[in-house]
């Protein structure tokens, strides 16, 4: 590649890059202005008299961490039983053999193609009619289910897999929970940082299934940062609801951070052969 085709594609990097960044970069600036700043005409682009006790107001404005501690009780239950429940499916569509096998995993990946909104509805009256509103027992329930995503990331990772490392296990007498439990899953360690990231991820910013299915007192973070907080900012987002927002993706930047190196190999090995 010449250095001029490089560096137009440089540019083209960068431009989608500042153009992807620029929502949270705006975020970050409205979080610390002052509440003059916010009307000012014309517009200041950059904070004149950065406030960073805006942090402060908004987790004293009202039960910032209750919330929170809602949001982190969800996440971390469906994330982990997912990543569980995946694993050991994945395991079976990889290694283990059952008539219409490959019909049903068939089956499975097509419910990726299915939008959240259809199932919203009947997902609704069948937890209303087994008494699970404003609990969070569906979320218990969803983990136990495995993520069709996060069990094709597993099908894929155990595929790879070399056959002697069962066939050695089985001549040992182990049975194949065995063979789970001790040789496959502490191998797909990449896959299981993948599996935790999205889960956690996917739940502690959801707003449709906490909104729908917990009340005012038992419903997430991502739910009064939506609606209970800017109501009561005149449905604006003004600096204390922006610095309340940059607080609440703290947790999963976390999670990434510490996670990374498996996240990043995780994806890039579970659909090689």
């Amino acid at each position: 590649m010449t250095l001029s085709r490089r560096s137009v594609v440089y540019m083209l990097l960068v431009s989608v890059l500042v153009l992807m960044l620029s929502p949270f970069g705006w975020l970050v600036i409205t979080a610390f202005k002052d509440s003059s700043e916010l009307s000012a005409v014309p517009i200041h682009w950059w904070p004149h008299h950065p406030s960073p006790g805006n942090f402060l107001k908004a987790l004293n404005a009202w039960d910032y961490f209750g919330y929170a501690r809602n949001s982190l009780t969800i996440a971390t239950i469906y994330s982990v039983l997912a990543t569980l429940a995946s694993a050991w499916a994945g395991y079976g569509f990889a290694r283990l053999e059952a008539p219409g096998k490959r019909v049903i995993f068939g089956v499975l990946m097509a419910t990726m193609m299915l939008p959240q909104i259809f199932t919203l509805i009947p997902t609704y009256l069948m937890f209303a009619k087994a008494g699970l509103l404003n609990t969070y027992m569906p979320w218990v329930l969803w983990g136990l289910c495995g993520a069709p995503y996060l069990i094709f990331l597993f099908r894929q990772f155990f595929s790879n897999m070399p056959k002697e490392l069962e066939e050695a296990a089985i001549v040992d007498g182990c049975g194949q929970i065995r063979i789970f439990w001790r040789i496959f899953l502490p191998q797909s360690w990449p896959v299981i940082a993948t599996s935790l990231i999205l889960s956690f991820s996917w739940t502690w910013g959801d707003w449709i299934a906490p909104a729908l299915l917990l009340d005012t007192d038992r419903t997430t973070l991502a739910v009064q940062l939506a609606t209970g907080y800017r109501n009561a900012h005149g449905g604006q987002l003004n600096n204390l609801v922006a610095a309340g927002t940059l607080v609440y993706v703290v947790p999963v930047l976390v999670l990434f951070l510490i996670l990374q190196r498996g996240f990043v190999a995780g994806v890039s090995t579970s659909g090689l052969k």
